[in-house]
């Protein structure tokens, strides 16, 4: 009768302990739930490269949406200046070539957890292309009679490598290429913007909103 007793009490014991430790549990995977992350920033970038086999330089400026550091999709613009050297325009001066385009921005970001990830940056927009006078200050009067611009539709597919130097700068520095519709000026000798290009940026913002503040570490009891 003693040893039922004893092992009653035992058995008693242990469904105590199993009943604590569930309701342990319970607590710590209702603070351990995974969050959705959101970010948003400002982002600025140089370029250069070629139309034309010429030199091309890019600035460009963006706004972005990050949905849990895997996916941005924002608005951009970019506008382009082009060392053409084009002659038969401007009576008293070659010809340069100038472009400004805005349109969506969507970016897939591959190992988003780590320091440096790796994006597929695309855009899709319009803008106009056009002959630019690079001695405007001295015929200002010919440049406004001669310039002449076109609509254009614009694709830009690229990759880029991500740094990430704190939840509020990025890093970023890639390749990309143009595809435009056709350019139709007078004369024509520029058909198209197409081609390849390099860029670096940096984005500002925050990047890692949405942080499970109520997450834990469980304290180990010896």
């Amino acid at each position: 009768m003693r040893n039922l007793k004893v092992i009653l009490l035992f058995s008693l014991i242990c469904c105590i302990n199993s009943s604590i430790a569930q309701e342990s549990n319970e607590y710590i995977e209702f603070n351990d739930r995974k969050n959705i992350v959101h970010g948003v920033y400002l982002g600025f970038g140089l370029g250069y490269g070629e139309i034309k086999s010429e030199e091309t330089a890019i600035a460009e400026l963006k706004i972005a949406y990050v949905a849990n550091r895997k996916l941005e999709i924002g608005l951009i613009t970019k506008a382009i200046y082009s060392d053409q050297r084009l002659s038969g325009i401007f009576s008293s001066n070659t010809a340069d070539l100038g472009a400004v385009y805005s349109g969506l921005h969507v970016e897939p970001i591959l190992f988003s957890k780590a320091k440096i990830n790796l994006s597929f940056p695309i855009l899709i927009g319009a803008g106009a292309a056009g002959y630019i006078n690079p001695d405007w200050e001295n015929d200002e009067f010919e440049q406004n009679q001669n310039e002449e611009w076109d609509a254009i539709l614009v694709a830009e597919p690229g990759i880029n490598v991500l740094y990430n130097i704190s939840r509020y700068f990025q890093l970023e520095a890639g390749i990309r290429y143009r595809i435009s519709s056709a350019v139709k000026l007078s004369p024509d000798l520029i058909d198209n913007i197409n081609g390849f290009s390099t860029s670096i940026g940096i984005k500002v913002g925050v990047f890692n909103l949405g942080r499970n503040r109520y997450k834990k570490n469980m304290p180990n009891d010896k």
